[in-house]
């Protein structure tokens, strides 16, 4: 399968665990790259385009321009907070097992770019993103959300996934649209070989800041139209006080 570039906090990982099982998964030094059939030039400008993308979304709110779609927030209906408690209960006694960060290496989830100085670090378990993809266990997040803390991290959230294939309804099963909103990447226009590094210059044409929004557009520029890019996620902060702030949307959007 060919893939895309890791971007948007280890969302190209997510992506591949969702689609392809732990066995095919085994022996990639990027997740969601097969390194030995790119070039190195190829390599060096995924990676270098997955860095600034970090960096252009940290602290600001992502606008929900051409390229994200939000799931609706839906009029409460009984039993939404509850159900929606229930994850958060379970999230706080997640966040009290790996709120010592090494404890979180030991059970496999892996850090994106650690070398990369980032307001949020993603570390992310490959199983549960593959678990996602079929069932929902709150006790079993894609990934931990921390902050640089001195020569560590400090956890200050997680991040649930879903499949890309699942509807509003599917994800208001999973947590009530009413309480979290989910977000996808759409329209994405992937640059032909040679030119990804335009992405990270003012005005771009292509990825995820790109002006191109359409397969008519991208293909006339060469390059390679995905109008679903990755899966669904949502980042909820369990430590939070009150709803509003534990699952808030610009939170999420800043990490």
């Amino acid at each position: 399968m060919k893939t895309l570039l890791a971007v948007l906090c280890l969302a190209g990982a997510l992506c591949f665990a969702q689609q392809n099982s732990p066995q095919d998964m085994k022996g990639m030094s990027m997740p969601g790259h097969n390194m030995s059939q790119m070039s190195a030039q190829d390599s060096k400008e995924d990676t270098d385009a997955s860095v600034h993308a970090m960096h252009s979304m940290e602290g600001h709110h992502m606008d929900m321009g051409p390229h994200m779609r939000m799931t609706a927030l839906r009029t409460p209906q009984p039993g939404d907070a509850e159900k929606a408690q229930k994850v958060v209960e379970v999230a706080r006694g997640v966040m009290e097992k790996y709120k010592d960060y090494h404890v979180a290496l030991d059970e496999h989830f892996e850090i994106f770019h650690p070398e990369v100085p980032q307001k949020v670090y993603h570390f992310t378990n490959l199983r549960n993103a593959w678990e996602a993809r079929s069932s929902f266990n709150p006790d079993h997040p894609t990934s931990l959300l921390y902050e640089k803390d001195g020569d560590g991290y400090h956890l200050a959230g997680l991040m649930y996934t879903a499949p890309k294939r699942f509807t509003e309804d599917d994800l208001n099963q999973r947590i009530p649209l009413s309480i979290a909103q989910w977000h996808e990447h759409v329209n994405f226009c992937r640059a032909p070989a040679g030119r990804r590094l335009e992405a990270l210059g003012p005005h771009p044409k292509f990825g995820l800041r790109g002006s191109i929004t359409t397969k008519k557009e991208c293909d006339a520029a060469g390059g390679e139209f995905l109008p679903i890019v990755f899966n669904w996620m949502v980042h909820l902060y369990p430590l939070e006080k009150d709803s509003a702030q534990i699952w808030s949307v610009d939170r999420q959007h800043a990490d």
